[in-house]
């Protein structure tokens, strides 16, 4: 798949994200905690992708290790930012974190965020 290709894929997944959250009732004039997620089997390659997630101007977390179903291993972080749910903002995040997985050759694996509303569960935030 092209990487024009994975972008438009991921552009759709981010209309039906903010869609969801819309229809769900979140506030969609709130300031959003964005975690976009990077993984790779290739500790260096994803290393030097947070390096440059980071430049771009966004949080990167700490790697982490996970252990696959089938036993294999991978590695990977968050990429953290503070927006707005609109779809040219996140297209845009979408557009640099793809780039830069494509050039380092590690996977970006989509993004999450919270529900913001009056009947919201309280988060609990890691220490």
């Amino acid at each position: 798949m092209s990487i024009q290709q994975e972008q438009q894929e991921w552009y759709a997944f981010n209309q039906e994200t903010i869609d969801a959250l819309r229809e769900d009732g979140s506030q969609m004039d709130a300031t959003y905690t964005v975690e976009h997620h990077i993984a790779s089997a290739d500790f260096d390659r994803l290393e030097k992708a947070a390096v440059d997630v980071f430049k771009a101007g966004f949080e990167v977390t700490d790697a982490e290790e996970l252990v696959l179903d089938d036993g294999g291993t991978i590695f990977c972080f968050d990429a953290i930012v503070e927006r707005a749910l609109t779809r040219d903002v996140l297209d845009k995040d979408t557009d640099t974190l793809v780039t830069i997985s494509d050039k380092h050759q590690v996977h970006y694996d989509g993004w999450g965020t919270y529900y913001i509303g009056d009947d919201a569960a309280p988060q609990e935030l890691d220490d």
